[in-house]
C-alpha cells in the first residue's frame, strides 16, 4: 500500500511538471506568430537625387503599411554605381542573405533582380522603370512576366514638349543624350522623335556607351541644338553637373525630367515626384510581404501626375522669362541652384 501511494505521488508530480512546461511554451509560440519580421533588399542602380527619392518613398510606403525599419523590417541596401556587373552581384548577395523581397530601383537594377531571383521564390518589386514592357519585365498587356511587378516613371513626353515650346518659342532643335545600354532611354527617345514634329521640333540624339563618353558627346551635341532635354537615363544623370556646366558656358538651356534635376540647374521640367512614386511602390511591396497579393498577379502601375517645376535663378542666368501660365500653376519654382 505504501509503495502504491508513493507511485501515485510521483506520477502526480511528473504530470504537474509537464503541465508547467506546456503552459510556459504556449505564450512564446503565440508571441512569435503575432510579430512577423521581414528582410528586404533594396538595390539602387546609381547615385542621384531621383533614385534616392524613390528609395526614401519606398520605405515610407512600407512604413504606412506597418512595416518599419527598426521594428519589424531589416533593410539590406546597396548601390551599383551605374555598373551592370555590380548590380548582379548585389542581387546575389541579397539572395544569399535570404531576403524576403527585393526592390530594384531603375531599369538595369530591376532587370538584374528579376534575372537573379526568377529561379527562386523571392518576389521582385521595381520602381523608376520607364518602360517595363521594353525592359522585358512585363507583357504587352501590363501583366507580369513572373513574380515581379512595380511602378513606372514613364515620362510625360507631350507635356514636356509643350512646355519647352512655351518657354522657347523660336527653338527648332532639341538634343537628347542617352546611354545605349539602357532600354528605358531608347524607348523614351523613340517616343520623343514620334511626337516632336507636332510641336515644331527636331530631335538630335547623342548616344554614349559609358560615363567616360559624356564630355565629348556633350561638346558635340551642343554645337547642333537650341536646347538639351534630359531623360531619366542613369548614366547621363550621374554626369548632369558636367553637362549643365558645359551648356551654361554656351548659354544653352537644359530641361530636366524631374524635380531634383531642376534643383541642381536644369531650367524647368514637367516632372514627376519620385518620393510619391517610391511610396506607391512601397505600398505594393507591403501587400506582397503580408501575403495579401502575389507580385505575379499585380500589373505594374504608372504614376499619372506631372507638375511644372522651374528654376528662376537659371532662367535669370540664361536671360529667359518663365511664362506666367506655367509658374502660376507650378508645383515649385526654385530661386537658387543646389549643388
Amino acid at each position: 500500500m505504501k509503495k502504491s501511494i508513493k507511485t501515485l505521488l510521483l506520477a502526480a508530480l511528473a504530470a504537474a511538471a509537464l503541465s508547467g512546461c506546456s503552459s510556459k511554451a504556449a505564450p512564446e509560440e503565440s508571441s512569435s506568430n503575432d510579430s512577423t519580421s521581414y528582410t528586404v533588399g533594396i538595390g539602387q542602380f546609381a547615385e542621384h537625387g531621383s533614385l534616392d527619392n524613390c528609395r526614401e518613398g519606398f520605405l515610407q510606403g512600407l512604413s504606412e503599411e506597418g512595416i518599419e525599419e527598426g521594428k519589424n523590417l531589416t533593410v539590406l541596401y546597396e548601390n551599383a554605381q551605374a555598373d551592370g556587373g555590380t548590380a548582379s552581384q548585389i542581387i546575389n548577395n541579397f539572395l544569399s542573405k535570404k531576403a524576403d523581397l527585393i526592390c530594384g530601383i531603375a531599369t538595369p537594377m530591376a532587370q538584374a533582380a528579376y534575372s537573379g531571383a526568377k529561379k527562386t521564390d523571392v518576389p521582385v518589386i521595381f520602381t523608376a522603370v520607364t518602360d517595363p514592357v521594353a525592359a522585358a519585365l512585363a507583357k504587352e498587356d501590363g501583366t507580369p512576366v513572373g513574380e515581379i511587378t512595380g511602378t513606372s516613371d514613364k515620362l510625360p513626353v507631350e507635356k514636356q514638349l509643350e512646355m519647352i515650346r512655351k518657354i522657347l518659342p523660336d527653338a527648332k532643335t532639341i538634343g537628347i543624350l542617352y546611354s545605349t545600354s539602357e532600354v528605358n532611354s531608347e524607348a523614351a527617345i523613340k517616343e520623343y522623335k514620334a511626337a516632336a514634329a507636332s510641336y515644331g521640333f527636331e530631335i538630335v540624339e547623342g548616344a554614349v556607351s559609358a560615363t567616360a563618353d559624356i564630355p565629348l558627346a556633350t561638346d558635340s551635341i551642343l554645337e547642333k541644338v537650341d536646347c538639351l532635354n534630359n531623360l531619366t537615363d542613369n548614366t547621363v544623370v550621374s554626369s548632369l553637373p558636367l553637362i549643365l556646366d558645359k551648356a551654361g558656358k554656351k548659354n544653352i538651356p537644359v530641361f530636366g525630367s524631374e524635380v531634383e534635376q531642376v534643383k541642381i540647374g536644369c531650367l524647368a521640367s514637367m516632372g514627376l515626384d519620385y518620393v510619391d512614386l517610391g511610396k506607391q511602390t512601397g505600398i505594393m511591396a507591403a501587400k506582397v510581404l503580408k501575403g495579401e497579393a502575389k507580385a505575379s498577379n499585380m500589373n505594374f502601375e504608372v504614376i499619372k501626375e506631372a507638375a511644372f517645376y522651374g528654376n528662376a535663378k537659371v532662367a535669370e542666368n540664361l536671360g529667359i522669362s518663365l511664362p506666367s501660365e506655367l509658374t502660376g500653376s507650378a508645383a515649385e519654382v526654385f530661386t537658387d541652384i543646389t549643388h
